[in-house]
């Protein structure tokens, strides 16, 4: 069996080569090596949504596969990125119930969207991390564990400056609001400036 790098993910932020599009940072736990991975805004949104617990409205396709995989009694083990062919990634999701033990081919950005809900480790193989690994790379505003509250600002470029200007009382109206109306991208800003504020 291939060795597998564990890692954790550091930062998401806009990629400003490609619109509409972000880059996931994720680090190798216990190393200076960095995995960036080009993802596109739906998986960028799922991704962050469930690092900062913000629960939408209506369950989103990464919830409702979580809530599938446990209605059947399957767990995830973990996630790995198996391969990079072209610069185009490529992941497994292994998975087990009582009586089968599965790999579910993934692209990376739902593997880690689906590992995030599980609670479950994300690895990468040895191949991926020579072939797309960096030693250094520079995340705006990095968002670790500890800082959670930092993922969603990169979700625009447009900052909201009035938010500011608005009482936690009627930003938590505006959070219940936003949530309401599925727009999750102002919903996270909303959260942040309440973050900043406790």
């Amino acid at each position: 069996m291939e060795k597998v790098i564990e890692l954790e993910i550091l930062g998401l932020s806009s990629n400003h080569s490609q619109s509409g599009s972000f880059t996931l940072v994720l680090g190798e736990v216990g190393g200076i090596r960095r995995l960036p991975i080009v993802i596109g805004m739906f998986e960028a949104q799922a991704i962050a949504l469930e690092i900062e617990k913000i629960i939408p409205n209506r369950p989103m396709t990464h919830d409702l596969f979580k809530s599938f995989a446990t209605g059947f009694n399957y767990d995830i083990d973990r996630v790995v990125i198996t391969d990079m062919k072209e610069g185009v990634y490529y992941a497994k999701i292994q998975c087990r119930s009582d009586q089968v033990d599965a790999e579910i081919d993934s692209r990376p950005s739902d593997a880690i969207a689906i590992a995030i809900r599980f609670g479950c480790p994300i690895f990468c193989s040895e191949k991926v991390m020579s072939e797309g690994g960096v030693e250094h790379f520079d995340v705006e505003e990095p968002q670790t564990k500890s800082t959670k509250s930092t993922s969603s600002q990169k979700f625009t470029a447009k900052k909201e400056p009035s938010l500011k200007d608005f009482s936690l009382d009627k930003l938590n109206q505006l959070l219940d609001k936003a949530i309401a109306d599925e727009d999750y991208e102002k919903a996270a800003r909303i959260r942040d400036e309440i973050n900043k504020r406790n």
